[in-house]
């Protein structure tokens, strides 16, 4: 957790899983783990959220932290654990090995953070 915090700037524990983000997020009913549920997942040092499509589907739109009555900033988080995901460099993929209708059903973040990672 505190990896998450020091990346994010948040103040994860504060959250105390009321479900606001996850009843305002335009897209949560698409995700694996409801946005307040990467925050227990995170709050209990279960790096298996790591493991969420969760992570990579958020559209930072900011839904979750204009609603958060804590003021925690999940989109923040959810950017941090991106970031440990592309440090660790686990499962790295070729872009170029990846055929259309994978790139069409892609997150754009997902390129975008890849290519942050690939040019340093």
């Amino acid at each position: 957790m505190e990896k998450v915090e020091e990346l994010s700037g948040e103040k994860v524990y504060s959250c105390h899983k009321c479900g606001k983000c996850s009843a305002g997020c335009p897209i949560g009913a698409a995700m694996d783990l409801r946005p307040h549920q990467v925050i227990e997942f995170i709050q209990a040092n279960d790096w298996n959220v790591l493991n969420s499509r969760t992570i990579w589907l958020c559209a930072s739109c900011f839904q979750c932290a204009v609603r958060c009555p804590k003021d925690v900033d999940l989109t923040k988080v959810m950017e941090a654990l991106r970031l440990l995901i592309l440090r660790e460099d686990a499962d790295q993929v070729e872009i170029c090995t990846l055929t259309r209708e994978d790139l069409e059903q892609l997150p754009p973040i997902a390129l975008v953070s890849n290519f942050r990672k690939s040019t340093g």
